[in-house]
């Protein structure tokens, strides 16, 4: 499991999301649906995809109300088309009825994620490159996106802001180049007694050897690089460090792409613009 896939984390997000949801109470059901009453209820696939999210919808039923009885048909990561049954869950009809619309969201967009994922590892397997995610991500949801692009196939980059240093254009811009902009880096780690990885982004080849001066380096990020100047980069940096492709990369260019020998493409479309699996959560009789 991923570092950021603690239970704490986990109870975390869903805590806020049911409050969000529920507000003061469920009025719609405690209004219509006696509380003794039991239920079930199955969750239809009504699009071919990559199913994600099932242990999630596992955790907040368990969160919500620890009496409801899941049954899984299939485990993250699964292809699933149309019709497919992906669980079943029993017990208090309000308790089901409550949190469906949380675990409905959940999942969609787990999947559809996972799905696009997918699609895009599919396009590179040929070659060694690995898919990335960044940090496009949709707030307070960004720990199911991540965890919906590992279960599709993906890698995670850093989670967020404190994990590791990404030196972007903007950074070395603002501190006046890239020299300024690592000597500067490596002084602040040091003073606060911080180990964490360095990656630094370039625009061109110049700023490639610029980097390339500097040791302690862990990764140098090619941005919005054609893939002729991506054979051309990763040429010159020669294994020397961890080499990263970014930048408006889509489906049509992505196999060229990795074909240039980079060890990873970063790709921001995988969580800001995949789409959802329709999915349905439907009462059955007993």
């Amino acid at each position: 499991m991923m570092d950021y896939l603690t239970k704490e984390s986990i109870n975390n997000f869903i805590s806020s999301a049911l409050k969000e949801d529920v507000g003061n109470g469920d009025h719609s059901t405690l209004a219509s649906v006696p509380k003794e009453a039991k239920g079930k209820a199955q969750l239809i696939v009504k699009n071919d995809g990559i199913i994600a999210g099932v242990e999630m919808a596992r955790q907040i039923f368990k969160f919500f109300d620890d009496d409801l009885i899941m049954h899984a048909q299939v485990d993250d990561g699964a292809p699933v088309k149309i019709g497919d049954i992906a669980f079943t869950i029993e017990g208090n009809a309000r308790s089901i009825l409550t949190t469906e619309r949380l675990v409905l969201n959940c999942m969609q967009r787990m999947s559809g994620i996972a799905t696009y994922t997918r699609d895009l590892n599919d396009l590179i397997s040929h070659t060694e490159a690995k898919l990335l995610d960044t940090r496009k991500t949709t707030p307070n949801f960004r720990l199911c996106e991540k965890w919906a692009v590992v279960i599709g196939g993906g890698k995670n980059h850093r989670f967020g802001l404190y994990d590791m240093i990404m030196l972007k254009d903007n950074h070395i811009d603002f501190a006046g180049g890239i020299d300024e902009a690592i000597i500067a880096t490596k002084n602040y780690l040091s003073k606060k007694g911080l180990n964490l990885k360095i990656e630094v982004e370039t625009r061109n080849l110049d700023e490639v050897q610029q980097v390339l001066h500097h040791e302690g380096i862990y990764s140098i990020l090619l941005d919005n690089m054609s893939p002729s100047e991506l054979k051309e980069a990763v040429s010159l940096i020669d294994g020397k460090v961890v080499t990263e492709a970014s930048g408006g990369i889509t489906e049509k260019t992505i196999s060229e792409i990795a074909e240039s020998g980079v060890d990873f493409i970063s790709v921001g479309a995988l969580t800001h613009s995949a789409g959802s699996l329709d999915l349905s959560l439907k009462a059955v009789d007993e």
